[in-house]
Order: structure tokens, then sequence, then C-alpha cells
């Protein structure tokens, strides 16, 4: 039996939600997605804090770097230095190619930094490659 793989998504970008949500729905794995719309709900969600309290560790996390509240910079880099999450694969999931934007991301130690594609079929087509290399080849931590 397959394992169900959770995934969180730091999205506020409702467009980028439901295609990322569409994509995975396509996906040959098992997936759960929980979806934090901006940097505190995502702390407290890994955090377990408030309403989050009884939430699963995600197995995975998608960022984007330009969420209300704290950065996918700051979340990255409280994720980073806590000893349970930090195990967590982090992909940089943002419309940002700065190369200062990736050099800090990798910096912090993301595990990937992903461009979003503007166009919707390659965005789509991004958010599979990501499930095909993370979801059926990787292996992750526990």
């Amino acid at each position: 039996m397959i394992k169900e793989v959770h995934i969180l998504l730091v999205e506020d970008n409702e467009g980028d939600i439901v295609l990322t949500l569409d994509a995975f729905e396509e996906s040959k794995v098992k997936t759960k997605i929980s979806i934090a719309r901006n940097g505190q709900e995502a702390l407290d969600f890994l955090f377990k804090r408030a309403a989050y309290a009884d939430v699963g560790t995600p197995d995975l996390i998608l960022m984007d770097i330009n969420i209300p509240i704290y950065s996918g910079h700051d979340i990255l880099k409280k994720i980073k230095e806590d000893i349970i999450l930090k195990k967590i694969p982090v992909i940089m999931l943002t419309t940002s190619s700065s190369q200062k934007d990736i050099n800090r991301a990798y910096e912090s130690h993301c595990n990937s930094f992903v461009t979003k594609p503007i166009d919707m079929d390659d965005f789509l087509n991004a958010i599979l490659k990501i499930e095909e290399f993370w979801l059926q080849l990787s292996k992750f931590a526990k």
C-alpha cells in the first residue's frame, strides 16, 4: 500500500493554489495537501500552534517567497533551525528568478528553487516534475 505524502503548500495566490491542487490530482502518488496562505499560518502549522495543534508534520513543503506577514525566506530559516523540521525538504516555488533570492534560499538550506512558469501548461508541467522527483524518486528522512 502506498503511503500518503503530506505536503504543506505555503502560497497566497489563489490561482496558483488551484493550479497546484489540480496538478497533484493527476499525481501517481497519494497526497494530502495542507495550505497556509501567509507566513504566520505556515509557522503556526509547522510548530503546531493554536488551531493547528493536532495537524501532522508535512513530508514536503512547497513555499512561495513573497507571502504576507513573514516571507518564505523567514520561514525557511526557522524551519532549518529546528531539530525536527529541518529534515523536511523545502522547495521554494516562486515567481522570483532573482539571483539574490536564489542564493539566499540555498544559503538557508532550501532543497530546491523553482521559478513558477507564467504559462498555465508549463506551471502544471513543473508541478508534475516536482511530484515525479520528490514524491516518486526521492526518499524522505524520518
